[in-house]
């Protein structure tokens, strides 16, 4: 059975820094590609980061490009996304996906979990 877990989400002050951490199990991870979106309420599920089976290729949405930082351990299963100079805006629950592509669209991803709630603080 695949599982993704979301964890590391809490309250944080504006200009804070968070880390989020998806752990997974029931596939092989080394060979998938991880993304991570948010919601915030009442909006659609937007893209935040996916990162290349192998780690070395990134992709960020322009909203959080600078801030954001994601990265992989395959010999851990986990996939992480780093959160620094947080915004209220930033402020949704944060999910984290797998699939065999970097997409921004969240339809391509295979794989959910069931999320992690980021609150900013201003």
């Amino acid at each position: 059975q695949v599982q993704l877990v979301e964890s590391g989400g809490g309250l944080v002050q504006a200009g804070g820094s968070l880390r989020l951490a998806c752990a997974a199990s029931g596939l092989t991870f080394s060979s998938l590609d991880m993304g991570w979106f948010r919601q915030a309420p009442g909006k659609e599920r937007e893209f935040v980061s996916a990162i290349r089976r192998s780690g070395v290729i990134t992709r960020y949405a322009d909203s959080v490009k600078g801030r954001f930082t994601i990265s992989r351990d395959n010999a851990k299963n986990t996939v992480y996304l780093r959160m620094n100079s947080l915004k209220p805006e930033d402020t949704a629950v944060y999910f984290c996906a797998a699939g065999a592509s970097t997409s921004y669209y969240s339809g391509l991803y295979d794989y959910w979990g069931r999320g992690t709630q980021v609150t900013v603080s201003s």
